[in-house]
């Protein structure tokens, strides 16, 4: 295992950022940390890469323990935390050369120009930090923390603050990095998500509330169609709907809306027109979608 984290508990005073979490990632996985603010996922970030004890429990990355071996850890792991720390007077080319020299990389100069062109900041290398836009900012700690080749990679919230380009341009980056690397990242935009990751795991209030690959969490079997009738019905009358597992009216003082939920591949909405003319109803709207991440992670991490 890459990454493996057994029972790690860590508290704050009277808060509890994790309780007894617990997970593993495969070498060569790219695996989606996400939770709501709050929920713990830095915290497990700092304590995989010991900058944070844990309280309780024990972790290992790529078969050191982090707190008994700190050093061996450190180098066996890229780091990109969410404020991607850079000094903003230097300039690019200058700054991963100093970052190689504390990596004590025998051939520095070769393995700079290696990264800068993996990351695409060729045209920017002679640029001082401080006049690079935040995509920019962000391909240069990803630089940084691929410079000694680790094999795991910890990003901490890569895309946050980017514009929809640079998104794509991020996106397409890690996803390259992939191929040679364990990546574990941080994040709560789901679509970032979906096109980065293989494997989800989802955090809430310092426990696991979800592990699985994305494939699987992403079914088409659950659906959800939301009706509007002429006329008041029953959910319980709705419930007599093939397939049907939940029905909720959604009340409003504009109409008579209501959420049917399904467990089937089967496209239901011909049968909510079945039951329509059946009682004498009149379909005003009719809208389907089926299940998400994002409705997935609403429903796992909403009170």
């Amino acid at each position: 295992m890459s990454i493996h984290v057994e029972n790690i508990t860590k508290t704050y005073g009277q808060q509890k950022a994790l309780d007894e979490v617990n997970f593993s990632i495969k070498q060569g996985e790219i695996v989606g940390f996400l939770g709501p603010n709050g929920a713990g996922k830095s915290t497990m970030m700092r304590i995989l890469t010991t900058y944070l004890n844990a309280d309780s429990g024990v972790a290992s990355v790529n078969g050191f323990d982090v707190k008994k071996e700190q050093r061996k850890v450190q180098r066996s792991i890229g780091y990109l935390p969410e404020n991607n720390p850079l000094y903003p007077d230097m300039y690019v080319k200058e700054y991963l050369h100093f970052s190689a020299q504390i990596y004590k990389i025998a051939d520095r100069k070769s393995r700079v120009k290696e990264v800068i062109i993996e990351t695409g900041l060729q045209s920017h290398e002679s640029k001082k930090i401080k006049e690079l836009s935040k995509g920019y900012k962000q391909r240069v700690g990803l630089a940084n923390a691929l410079l000694h080749k680790p094999e795991v990679l910890i990003l901490d919230e890569p895309t946050t603050g980017l514009d929809p380009n640079q998104l794509v341009e991020i996106r397409q980056l890690i996803r390259k990095v992939g191929q040679n690397a364990t990546i574990m990242l941080s994040t709560h935009i789901m679509q970032e998500v979906e096109a980065m990751c293989d494997r989800v795991i989802i955090i809430n209030k310092g426990k696991i509330v979800a592990d699985d690959y994305l494939v699987n969490l992403k079914s088409d079997k659950i659906q959800e169609i939301e009706v509007e009738f002429d006329y008041k019905v029953e959910p319980e009358l709705l419930m007599q709907i093939n397939h049907v597992r939940e029905a909720v009216d959604i009340k409003t003082a504009s109409g008579f809306y209501y959420q049917l939920r399904f467990e089937t591949e089967k496209d239901m909405r011909s049968e909510v027109f079945d039951f329509a003319h059946d009682h004498e109803l009149k379909i005003l709207s009719l809208n389907k979608r089926n299940k998400n991440l994002e409705a997935m992670f609403r429903e796992l991490t909403n009170e």
